[in-house]
């Protein structure tokens, strides 16, 4: 793409990126950039993006100019910085200096599982981008420092991919969150109360034991003695995922345990965890895998071997 393209994506038309995961069952994109001394350029030059994965920066050698709609931030050595998903940026090198950092794109929400779930709402960014979290990089030297190592580690994993890797790298990444939430003084997030958990408990409880079947909001609503309009709403505020999404999460969790612990056909998982249209079966396998049901079974089995 030449100049003449790039000066076309404004903030406000920005170029829509999509991003290949290196390994799809990760959800995630790691990789180092660099320049050479003699070399910069302008931040012009270079047009506004974005992705529905959040990205992380860190800088391990000289300095990177990055605009967002908040600012304009120089990092520098040892510096990090959080921008959250789908939000435009761009990045540039203001210096003639050794520029060396890493890239880290991760759809966060992909690191959860049931007994994380109570923070998924904190990172779901449904009332305001994680990018209001740089604070805690600008005012605590510590945990920038840590996130930092972190994300360095998360790269030096997925290019070394030694025994265990993806283990290695889903502990990188929960820690780093963990990270975020108790060095997050001002509590932008706010992660859901247990009171509210409970009060849901029955429908979660409910849908766990009715995969197979159809499940109606009007049914689960009434577990909780809500209307269905409010309940709809209080679900999603709760959990940070819509009633709907969560339903087929669950099933897609549940197919891939029975892909890799049955001998059931693909066609029979499906009607297994309530998704009896194979087309269906295989969008939402893929929108949650990036990789069909027979792919996934085949990944999986050679990771063991």
């Amino acid at each position: 793409m030449d100049i003449e393209e790039n000066i076309q994506h404004t903030y406000d038309d920005p170029v829509n990126e999509e991003v290949i995961y290196q390994n799809p069952l990760l959800f995630l994109k790691i990789w180092e950039i660099s320049s050479e001394v003699d070399y910069f350029d302008t931040l012009e030059k270079w047009p506004w993006h974005f992705h529905k994965e959040v990205e992380f920066l860190a800088v391990i050698e000289g300095h990177l100019g990055v605009q967002s709609k908040q600012d304009y931030t120089i990092l520098g050595p040892g510096d990090v910085m959080i921008l959250g998903a789908s939000q435009p940026h761009r990045t540039h090198k203001p210096f003639q200096d050794n520029l060396r950092y890493v890239v880290f794109q991760v759809d966060l929400v992909r690191h959860f599982d049931e007994s994380t779930m109570p923070y998924l709402y904190s990172f779901s960014e449904l009332t305001r981008p994680l990018d209001e979290l740089n604070y805690i990089f600008k005012e605590n030297q510590n945990s920038r420092k840590e996130a930092n190592s972190l994300i360095v580690d998360i790269y030096t994993e997925s290019q070394t991919q030694q025994k265990g890797y993806e283990m290695a790298i889903s502990y990188s990444i929960r820690k780093l969150m963990l990270l975020l939430l108790r060095n997050d003084t001002r509590n932008l997030l706010n992660y859901t109360d247990e009171t509210d958990l409970s009060r849901l408990k029955p429908v979660l409880n409910y849908i766990d034991s009715h995969l197979t079947d159809k499940i109606y909001v009007e049914e689960v609503s009434a577990l909780v003695n809500l209307s269905y309009h409010y309940f709809i709403r209080y679900f999603k505020k709760v959990m940070g995922l819509s009633f709907l999404d969560y339903v087929n999460y669950k099933r897609i969790k549940k197919s891939e345990l029975l892909l890799l612990t049955s001998k059931l056909s693909i066609m029979e998982v499906g009607y297994e965890v309530g998704i009896s249209n194979m087309a269906q079966f295989y969008k939402l396998f893929k929108r949650h895998n990036q990789c069909s049901p027979k792919e996934f079974k085949e990944r999986m089995q050679n990771e063991v071997v």
